[in-house]
């Protein structure tokens, strides 16, 4: 018998589903919604768990002797693959696929907020001053770059498009054609399209590939006008090069939901760079919307059916 823990915050209606798919199998619930809920797990629980479905610190893994499985409901969960932190024998799968929509929708939030000058206005409400800043930008005829043709990243193309975007390119492994998109090119090949492109999102893992990614060559290489974001890992920035091509008055704006480091130190010069819009780690993250919890949910009974009949499993990374 399995003993699988979940850490959702699952409704009794939703807890009955899960026990339903595996009846023979102990199920322990622990509802939560974020990183602190794992501290409150009995040792008594971490003891019998077999199964761990949600999140804990990867330092913590240790302290589940008899795990067999961890189901993240994180999309990246780069911390769990460094050497040492996985149990030996430990499978590992992410939770790729569930957060399309909510990325995707912060993203496009903080594009239309620069494109309308919404944190200036702001500012100006702070300060109580009504004057008019001048001239917006529209989506609408504009080339859209988006780094990653996932989950995420076809979300965001799909919003782009429906907005009036005129062409939608993606950066992927390959140039092999992308459900969405109008053209592909290598991640390899970025310097072509980028300087084409009026808006640059990215949604991409890190890895050798991805790491340092934008640098001040590359931001430099992207329009004066255009508009950077970035909702998937914060090293495939530099944000000092950012913070001082921004200040120097290159680009329209930048949205981030990630940086590096991360969190962002106090000092950092990013967060007073003129037209940097930040925000941490949330577009995902743990403030999970509603569809985002119904495909968590879906993934997870899917995969544990998978587990208990010895099918191969979905996402899986180790």
């Amino acid at each position: 018998m399995e003993t699988i823990l979940h850490l959702l915050p699952l409704t009794p209606e939703e807890q009955d589903r899960f026990r339903a798919a595996a009846p023979h199998e102990e199920h322990l619930f622990l509802p939560t919604s974020d990183r602190r809920g794992a501290a409150a797990i009995p040792q008594d629980w971490r003891e019998r768990t077999t199964i761990l479905m949600g999140f804990v610190p990867p330092a913590d893994l240790k302290t589940f002797p008899r795990l067999k499985w961890v189901q993240s409901w994180n999309a990246g969960v780069d911390p769990y693959l460094v050497p040492g932190v996985l149990p030996e024998g430990v499978v590992l799968t992410c939770a790729a696929g569930a957060y399309g929509p909510a990325v995707s929708e912060h993203l496009l939030a903080m594009l239309l907020a620069i494109y309308k000058r919404l944190p200036a206005y702001r500012d100006q409400q702070n300060a109580r001053t009504w004057a008019d800043l001048g001239h917006v930008r529209s989506l609408r005829g504009q080339t859209v770059l988006v780094g990653g043709t996932g989950d995420i990243g076809r979300h965001f193309a799909a919003l782009c498009r429906a907005l009036g975007a005129k062409t939608v390119m993606g950066l992927h492994r390959t140039d092999a054609p992308a459900e969405g998109f109008d053209q592909t090119f290598p991640l390899s090949e970025i310097d072509k399209p980028l300087p084409q492109a009026d808006v640059v999102a990215l949604a991409l893992p890190h890895n050798g590939d991805t790491a340092g990614l934008m640098d001040r060559r590359r931001l430099l290489l992207m329009k004066p006008d255009a508009v950077l974001l970035n909702a998937g890992r914060g090293s495939a920035i530099d944000c000092a090069a950012l913070s001082e091509v921004l200040s120097q008055g290159h680009l329209l704006g930048a949205g981030l939901d990630v940086t590096d480091p991360e969190p962002l130190p106090p000092d950092h010069p990013l967060w007073s760079a003129p037209r940097a819009l930040i925000t941490p780690h949330t577009a995902g993250g743990y403030n999970h919307m509603q569809v985002t919890l119904d495909q968590l949910q879906a993934l997870f009974l899917d995969n544990l059916g998978r587990f208990l009949s010895g099918q191969p499993l979905r996402s899986r990374m180790k």
